[in-house]
């Protein structure tokens, strides 16, 4: 189920020609025998070679297995549930702190991430030299850039200090005593690549088989957030304008319809990760999610509310689902709660094994697919609209602008248009804690887009708020991930986190 054991070397050096992007650029037609010398001639090969960088955000190590382990069990959204204590050992793992360094996912994570940069250096590297028309020239290189930038985001936040590799190395000898860079460079490169991007990029919108690509905006975005996450705010706040103003994108008046399989890279969505069913069967690697079908209700129904039995994975926290609003629309658009219908008409029961208070998350939920229960088609949002408001807000605090930006947000929570003035809008008075409120905001507009173990971390608040839940093994350490102990056996020079 895991990735074999490869090495930093390998997946730096890992060209992976082979894969694709997006849902109808996932069918794929073997080539065999491609070397760096017999491939990189024409345009074609310069688009393939950028589709293979997107596809490590859809395996296992990105956005089909670790990051929701990361962002969501790792936080106090949720814990694990399951089926007992031999069920998915390497996800009690992080859900309790107990985390060692040989851990599965948080293993995949850094070997995942690391292939996907090194097919963007692949692309960055020898794209400019082929002949080929300008412009698509310039949105290969940009795609490049920001995904270069993506996955060292992931990476940095994750593991602090990690190796910067820019390069295509040509022999494994290379790379063999690399160490790992200061998070500031690697902040520093993540903001050139994404300024790189937003230059070469197109600001969409796409058609046909490149709908879900990279544009000017998806990186104006991520570099928005990277800013914030740096604590920029002067510089976050300039780029979430220019996303707002610039990129004809519009909040959806119905939450909801942000996780709707007929809504993908729609009029909210500025970056998703694209998946498609039916051409994979039991695999994290395929290009079908299978969050549907780990996060569904454990063995639920007759028939099954999913394909063949959820796994019952990634459930909410009873504190998280008491935490909303009354008359908060996300609620029932984000969580399944006792005595909800589902399509067929069953109900959700009270409790489940692995799942006491009978709470699963809906946000994801597609039902039954087909026979090939790992095989959601349902893309996940990377960055959209909503958030955008909530990184301005953020970063201009209470000001008639940050409040306008997070009551809009609050507004389509509620039901109301989104422009008007409500009653539930926060005021300079009742925003005593204003930041606060704002991450309080994303808590519950971002539930389960894998996003909250790094608020907390950023925050300094993710010791006191898993504790206060009863989560008594987290530490101070656990604000940074374990480096694989597989890497650090091929290279000693690969120093470890404090506590692991």
């Amino acid at each position: 189920m895991f990735i074999k054991q490869k090495t930093l070397a390998a997946s730096v050096l890992m060209l992976g020609l082979l894969a694709g992007c997006g849902k109808d650029y996932l069918e794929l037609s073997p080539r065999n025998a491609v070397t760096t010398e017999t491939f990189y001639k024409t345009s074609t090969d310069a688009v393939q070679a950028t589709n293979t960088v997107y596809s490590q955000l859809s395996q296992n190590g990105m956005f089909n297995y670790s990051l929701w382990a990361i962002g969501d069990v790792m936080s106090d959204n949720s814990f694990l549930g399951g089926g007992g204590a031999a069920d998915g050992i390497e996800f009690q793992q992080l859900d309790n702190f107990t985390i060692p360094t040989s851990n599965p996912l948080t293993t995949s994570h850094w070997q995942r991430a690391y292939l996907g940069i090194g097919q963007a250096n692949q692309v960055l590297s020898r794209v400019p030299a082929i002949e080929m028309d300008a412009t698509l020239k310039n949105r290969c290189l940009g795609e490049a850039a920001f995904l270069r930038a993506l996955y060292y985001f992931y990476l940095v936040r994750g593991f602090g200090d990690v190796p910067l590799v820019t390069t295509p190395a040509q022999t494994a000898a290379e790379v063999a005593n690399i160490t790992r860079t200061p998070a500031a460079q690697v902040y520093t490169q993540i903001e050139t690549d994404l300024q790189d991007a937003i230059a070469k990029l197109p600001a969409g919108p796409y058609t046909g088989d490149d709908i879900g690509r990279a544009t000017k905006w998806a990186a104006t975005a991520l570099l928005a957030k990277v800013y914030l996450t740096e604590g920029k705010m002067g510089e976050a706040a300039t780029q979430a304008r220019a996303v707002i103003n610039g990129s004809g994108k519009s909040l959806w008046p119905n939450y909801a319809d942000n996780f709707k399989v007929e809504n993908e890279n729609g009029q909210e969505s500025l970056f998703e990760v694209q998946f498609k069913n039916g051409l994979s069967s039991y695999t994290t690697d395929g290009p079908g999610s299978v969050m549907n079908e780990f996060w569904g209700a454990r063995f639920f129904g007759s028939p099954y509310v999913v394909s063949s039995g959820g796994y019952g994975f990634n459930i909410p926290e009873k504190e998280f689902v008491d935490g909303y609003e009354a008359g908060d629309l996300r609620k029932a658009a984000t969580v399944f709660v006792p005595g909800d219908k589902y399509p067929d008409g069953q109900v959700q029961p009270a409790t489940l094994v692995g799942d006491p208070n009978g709470f699963n998350i809906r946000k994801f939920f597609v039902g039954t697919v087909n026979v090939n229960n790992w095989d959601s088609p349902l893309n996940v949002p990377v960055l959209r609209l909503g958030e955008i408001y909530l990184i301005l807000a953020e970063a201009v605090g209470p000001t008639a602008e940050g409040l306008e930006a997070i009551n809009k947000v609050r507004r389509r929570a509620f039901g109301l248009p989104i422009n008007t003035p409500s009653a539930k809008d926060l005021t300079a008075s009742s925003a005593t804690s204003f930041k606060d409120a704002v991450i309080r905001e994303r808590r519950y507009e971002l539930a389960f887009e894998m996003d909250r173990w790094y608020d907390l971390k950023r925050t300094g608040t993710l010791v006191s708020k898993l504790r206060a839940q009863g989560r008594a093994g987290v530490q101070d350490f656990n604000n940074l991930l374990p480096i694989p102990q597989t890497e650090r056996n091929v290279n000693p020079n690969l120093t470890q986190n404090p506590g692991y």
